[in-house]
């Protein structure tokens, strides 16, 4: 084992990632302000979605013990939080979208993909567990849309995926971590209430299951199939991480972090600022085969919302907008 150990780390050198990624606040709202103001051609983007840290109690930051580091980077007062709160305003400032199409590391469907219908108040899905009460009492009130439900389910369907509609009086089928019910999941309310504010009832909200597979590919097309609500003043948004081991936690953290954990994270970066469409796009599926990507990604549903964005926005150029650490952000069909 550590020969192989070894192996994989002498392999896994760094790839060369931009020379300079935003990660301060004014690098990413620089990068956000240089974004073009397109409401006809909004880009898609693949967003850090956090964990439900982001909305712990900052009272209780010092109750947290040896959980305190992570805190510090994917809490209430972390760069990502910090993020968060810039760029939900910046998308509604360029875009002024019409409705937001989502998909999340914690919804995925074999066979069709679902897609929510939950009339004027959209549910919230508590899909986490061991956490103080307050985490369970946290509140986003947003809205669905029928007709934009259906038109992401006719998308489908002419792309050759099974689709239909599910309300909020049926669960809308587990996760990968087993949670059932309906309801929009962490991964969405959780960023969302610091993008948007805990209400947020002018724009609809719509989310979409990933494809079960996990597969690059089939994600991919995923994205794809709804790329043309871009052009109909929809905003299409894929949370997960680029970072997510909850067996190892010191790989959410760049200063703990093993260096093929490290590498892996560069060789993202890299993958996604390709120039060449075709490149681009073959070095972002082979990201999978990362002699990293196991220790980064035991489970592949966080790391292929990325694959979801990058099909909806395949033709264009393609920008990183926040470059924290294990949550890039990333711009796709600029």
């Amino acid at each position: 084992m550590l020969a192989l150990s070894s192996r994989l780390k002498q392999r896994a050198k760094p790839a060369s990632p931009p020379s300079s990624l935003p990660v301060t606040r004014p690098e990413w709202q620089a990068a956000l302000d240089a974004l073009p103001s397109t409401p006809e051609h909004i880009p898609s983007f693949f967003f850090g979605h956090g964990s439900p840290m982001l909305s712990w109690p900052e009272s209780k930051l010092d109750d947290l013990g040896p959980m305190r580091p992570l805190a510090d980077h994917l809490g209430p007062k972390g760069m990502l939080a910090a993020f968060l709160r810039d760029f939900g305003p910046a998308l509604l400032a360029k875009y002024a979208p019409k409705g937001i199409l989502v998909f999340s590391a914690h919804w995925e469907t074999d066979g069709e993909r679902l897609v929510t219908d939950y009339g004027d108040e959209n549910p919230l899905l508590m899909d986490y567990f061991g956490f103080d009460a307050e985490m369970y009492e946290l509140a986003f009130s947003s809205r669905g849309d029928g007709a934009l439900s259906r038109r992401v389910a006719e998308l489908f369907q002419a792309a050759g995926m099974p689709a239909r509609l599910t309300t909020r009086d049926e669960p809308r089928g587990q996760d990968g971590r087993g949670f059932m019910g309906p309801g929009l999941d962490h991964g969405v309310f959780v960023p969302f209430r610091l993008m948007f504010g805990e209400r947020f009832r002018g724009i609809p909200i719509v989310q979409a299951s990933i494809d079960g597979s996990l597969s690059p590919e089939d994600n991919w097309a995923v994205g794809r199939a709804v790329a043309q609500l871009r052009r109909e003043g929809i905003l299409v948004l894929a949370g997960g991480l680029t970072v997510h081991n909850l067996r190892d936690r010191r790989s959410f953290i760049p200063q703990t972090a093993d260096p093929i954990v490290l590498a892996f994270n560069d060789a993202v970066s890299a993958a996604i600022s390709t120039s060449d469409p075709v490149a681009r796009r073959k070095a972002m599926v082979e990201l999978a085969r990362h002699p990293g990507f196991r220790m980064a990604h035991p489970r592949e549903d966080h790391f292929v919302p990325l694959y979801v964005g990058a099909g909806a926005g395949e033709e264009g150029d393609v920008r990183v907008v926040s470059g924290v650490y294990g949550a890039q952000t990333v711009a796709f069909g600029i």
